[in-house]
């Protein structure tokens, strides 16, 4: 059965909840309003916003640089100017002329640096004389088996030396070759100017109008050892003599680095020298286990040999890297 509906209500009491309705949407409208205008310019400014990575922080890391994957750059910008930057790191493209011949090299060194005259006719000059002793030689590792064993591995007509002191390695190398038989031309790069407190250490190589007298003292030992006609110097920086050679066409089949003990310096005289090694031929050094620069020459050598899948051979204390 149907029910009945319910009565309608009295006509004032209608109108009583009108008022109750009307009043209670004014009450409420404009805080509502307020919020919704509210929510949407905070949209609206979020949208319009630009997006930017310009405030991210940028990662540093002591990672030495060869040990950095690539995955370590987040963007592909960084990533590309790290890319850049170990291109240019491991860049060396000076371009070599073709070498001479081994009979003409020191002919070909004595043209370009002592505009062909030997650097020991009349030699000691006067103003020097006085301060130089008879003989001097010191160096370091510098009559090691390595010497020995290479010279006779390889037995070079040419053998360049980066980094010389006062020649104590030149000279052993002189000694071997003619011992062995071989009619071979060292020449020795160095600056000849030492290093800051240089003479705190070597008090009795004397210092004329600021001139330390490495050089002067490096030629006695020479002249000393009666090798005047087999070893030949360069007093340049190790960078610049190399780039020279190389611009010369001056090539060895035996080269010694043993100059800078960081690994800039080291990385820079390795990667050099190495251009103008002749195929088949050895380069090798001293410093693979000192630990100055956190084993600075050790790092360079490990660098490039991995660079151009090379093997290092270990001699004592040298390193040694067949080009073969």
């Amino acid at each position: 059965m149907k029910q009945e509906p319910p009565p309608t209500p009295p006509l004032h009491h209608r109108y009583q909840r009108k008022r109750l309705v009307v009043f209670a949407l004014k009450k409420f409208t404009k805080p509502i309003a307020y919020f919704i205008l509210l929510l949407i310019t905070y949209f609206l400014g979020y949208l319009s916003a630009p997006f930017s990575t310009s405030n991210k922080p940028v990662v540093t890391s002591r990672i030495p640089l060869e040990t950095i994957p690539a995955t370590t750059f987040m963007s592909s910008t960084t990533r590309n100017s790290a890319a850049g930057t170990v291109a240019d790191h491991n860049s060396f493209s000076l371009q070599c002329v073709d070498p001479v011949s081994s009979e003409k090299v020191r002919q070909t060194v004595l043209d370009r640096v002592f505009h062909g005259k030997s650097p020991w006719q009349n030699f000691p000059p006067a103003h020097v004389s006085t301060f130089l002793r008879q003989k001097r030689i010191r160096g370091w590792g510098s009559t090691g088996a390595v010497f020995e064993n290479l010279v006779r591995r390889v037995r070079p007509k040419t053998i360049i030396e980066v980094g010389t002191f006062l020649g104590a390695s030149a000279l052993h190398m002189a000694k071997l070759t003619r011992q062995i038989g071989i009619k071979s031309q060292i020449l020795c790069i160095d600056d000849f100017r030492g290093w800051p407190g240089f003479l705190d250490k070597f008090r009795d190589i004397k210092m004329v109008n600021g001139d330390v007298l490495l050089m002067h003292q490096f030629m006695q030992n020479v002249v000393y050892a009666n090798a005047t006609e087999s070893v030949l110097f360069m007093p340049f920086s190790t960078a610049s003599a190399l780039d020279k050679l190389c611009e010369w066409g001056v090539f060895a089949e035996l080269i010694e680095v043993d100059a800078g003990h960081d690994f800039h310096s080291a990385w820079t005289d390795i990667n050099k020298a190495y251009k103008i090694l002749r195929p088949g031929g050895i380069i090798f050094g001293h410093d693979y286990f000192t630990s100055a620069d956190n084993k600075g020459v050790r790092r360079a050598v490990n660098l490039f040999a991995r660079l151009n899948n090379l093997l290092v051979e270990l001699d004592g204390q040298h390193w040694v890297i067949n080009s073969s």
